[in-house]
């Protein structure tokens, strides 16, 4: 059964997500406020969160924050906030997703189902996208079954992309993840990284693409058959 947490500050955007989340066959926790929301992050295991920006207590983007430094799972966020910065911050800060209020109920399903697809697309030890497979137990990538070793940082780098595809990562969350909280340098080392595996991969396979995000960073999307 997937547990759905739904935090939003307005009870009846609450009880129509969770209608329609119930009908899809899911278990839905409501949060009134983002201090609830935390709270039910810890005691429950929880599969996706659709959180509010604006609520009391704690708002949306400091909890999207909260859930990518202690939890792996994926946020859309459903707010009110249409503007392009709001959406710049939420996805530097690293939602999965971001629906506008007012919104279509059945759209946010889809979302919904689709986020949790592609989480699931990893396994503890192999990464596959298409005919390439990314082994994190031996640090090995296959493309066609011809092997590719690549360099740590480099192997990392691709390994944390492919984790989740279609997920936008700012650089300087992608330091963190790869070269740690106390790496000195600057984000210019993601740049280069980046551009050197682009070059590995160019002609070697057409399983997926890495796409800069004009002014936050990187995602890896899946090239479809």
């Amino acid at each position: 059964m997937i547990h759905i947490l739904v935090a939003d500050d307005d009870v009846h955007i609450r009880e129509l997500v969770h209608f329609y989340l119930s009908a899809e066959g899911y278990t839905v926790y409501e949060a009134a406020d983002g201090t609830m929301a935390s709270s039910l992050l810890s005691t429950e295991q929880i599969h996706l969160a659709v959180v509010d920006i604006m609520m009391p207590g704690k708002d949306g983007y400091e909890l999207v924050e909260e859930i990518r430094k202690y939890y792996d799972i994926p946020v859309i966020l459903l707010t009110a906030k249409d503007q392009l910065i709001d959406k710049e911050k939420g996805y530097a800060l690293g939602t999965d997703d971001y629906v506008t209020k007012p919104f279509e109920p059945k759209e946010l399903i889809f979302r919904i189902k689709a986020l949790l697809r592609r989480y699931r697309m990893v396994n503890s030890q192999k990464i596959t996208l298409g005919r390439t497979i990314i082994d994190r137990d031996s640090y090995e990538v296959y493309c066609d079954d011809q092997l590719l070793m690549l360099p740590m940082k480099e192997f990392e780098l691709l390994s944390q992309l492919a984790s989740y595809p279609d997920r936008i990562y700012s650089r300087e969350e992608l330091i963190h993840l790869v070269w740690g909280a106390d790496f000195k340098g600057d984000d210019r080392t993601i740049d280069v990284h980046i551009k050197r595996l682009r070059e590995r991969f160019q002609h070697r396979s057409d399983d997926f693409v890495i796409k800069t995000i004009r002014g936050i960073g990187y995602k890896l999307e899946v090239c479809s058959r």
